[in-house]
Formats: C-alpha cells, sequence, structure tokens
C-alpha cells in the first residue's frame, strides 16, 4: 500500500470507465470501509516495470456500496498486489477484455511491515 492518504469523495455509478478489449483488461481490488483513502499498489510480475496505484473509494452502485480500488486499462498480464512496500498481498492475472477481480486480505501476511 502506498503511504499516503486521500480524502476523495464518493463516486457514484457509471463513473469509472474502463478500456477492455484486445490486450487491455481492468483490475478491481475489493477492500473493507477502513481502506478508504489509501492507494494499492500493484506492478507487473513477469516485467521490471515500475509500481502504478490506486486509491480506495467508496462507491454507490446500483445494490449498495462498496469500497475497491479501480485499475481501468491494465495490459493482459500477471500483476502483484502489494500489501506494502516490501510484501506482495497476492497475485491476479489480468486478462484482455475482461475484468480481473481481487479481494484484499483480511489479515497481513507473513513478513509486512
Amino acid at each position: 500500500m502506498h503511504d499516503h492518504h486521500h480524502t476523495l469523495g464518493a463516486s457514484r455509478s457509471g463513473s469509472v470507465m474502463l478500456d477492455l478489449g484486445g490486450e487491455s483488461g481492468a483490475l478491481i481490488i475489493h477492500t473493507g470501509r477502513d481502506l478508504r483513502g489509501r492507494e494499492i499498489e500493484i506492478s507487473r510480475a513477469d516485467r521490471d516495470e515500475p509500481r502504478t496505484h490506486s486509491a480506495v473509494r467508496e462507491r454507490h452502485v446500483r445494490d449498495g456500496v462498496v469500497h475497491c480500488a479501480v485499475y481501468p486499462d491494465l495490459a493482459a498480464g500477471p500483476y502483484t498486489v502489494w500489501w506494502d512496500n516490501t510484501t506482495p498481498a497476492g497475485a491476479i492475472s489480468v486478462t484482455g477484455g475482461a475484468i480481473a477481480e481481487f479481494v484484499w486480505p483480511a489479515s497481513s501476511p507473513a513478513g509486512a511491515d
């Protein structure tokens, strides 16, 4: 997770555009309310590329309220979701033309800061 915190307002249904198709997919990381405003970092697992991050936001959807970070335009491939600067929270594969979903762990992985 990225160290700084945002005070972003809630988003409404339809306020996020996902770029899906070909080799482009998206990732949604579902979290609890306690992570609202925090940034979660991800990186390609098979390439040495810089990490990217997205803030967890409260999102009002048809069925209620969820808290999640959205990565709308990712190249297809394997990704690492980072708990902190050095500890992975897990791994996920993004497929072109699809939305991958990851559930944030309820407790910290072994070795977390």
